[in-house]
């Protein structure tokens, strides 16, 4: 707005940005080889865009204020991050172990999406009266982290399981994005409505489910073919 002071003006500019950064990158980073210089080069790009909207969203809404969307910048963020630093934790199928890192951003994303959750259901204003938006979110948040946060403990017993949290939370925080142009440009042409909030979310995660669905097939150890008598 005219009225914003420069500061504010200046962190929305990088805000749209890095949002439309990580809209453009992350198709880019799906379609290289995976593995590959490409794909790590765009993915790891990816990544400090999205840590550029989460970073400028935080003060942003809080000066607003709009808290509702300070704590989903929370969850998109890690999200992404969670995806990145699962790439780092693949001997935990040997034994390895959760760094501090990735329990203080498990633990900071459950408590803030646990609260996005509470407010939604029980302070509907507090969160710009989108509660039920609020609940789903925080839902969402609630279980991404605490399946993180299992497995440090429970180690995963599949060897490729790094492989299917690290698609799932890239794609994951590819729909956050995804709902964040969608309820910035999209009320210009249909208003504002609960659904604009959630219809990528509606897409995006059956999307995951399949994709690591065939992923695990793909992965599957093959039965040996019977020896001809």
């Amino acid at each position: 707005m005219a009225s914003d002071p420069l500061w504010m003006k200046t962190l929305l500019a990088i805000h749209i940005a890095c949002g439309f950064g990580s809209f453009l990158l992350a198709p880019v980073a799906l379609a290289t080889a995976k593995g590959g210089k490409l794909h790590k080069r765009w993915g790891m790009v990816y990544l400090w865009a999205m840590g550029g909207v989460a970073i400028t969203a935080l003060p942003m809404a809080l000066y607003r204020p709009v808290l509702f969307l300070a704590m989903v910048a929370v969850f998109s963020f890690y999200a992404a991050f969670s995806g990145y630093r699962v790439l780092k934790l693949k001997d935990l199928t040997r034994g390895g172990h959760a760094k501090p890192i990735d329990w203080i951003a498990g633990g900071l994303t459950f408590a803030s999406s646990f609260l996005l959750a509470y407010l939604g259901a029980f302070h509907n204003a507090v969160v710009q009266n989108m509660g039920p938006v609020a609940i789903v979110f925080g839902l969402l948040g609630m279980r991404l982290a605490f399946v993180q946060m299992k497995s440090f403990l429970r180690k995963p017993t599949e060897k490729m399981f790094w492989w299917y949290t690290h698609l799932g939370n890239f794609i994951g925080s590819y729909i956050a994005a995804w709902t964040a142009f969608s309820v910035v440009t999209l009320p210009r042409l249909f208003g504002n409505h609960l659904w604009l909030w959630l219809w990528p979310t509606a897409l995006g995660v059956p999307a995951i489910v399949l994709t690591t669905a065939y992923y695990k097939r793909k992965f599957a150890p093959r039965t040996p073919m019977p020896a001809a008598a």
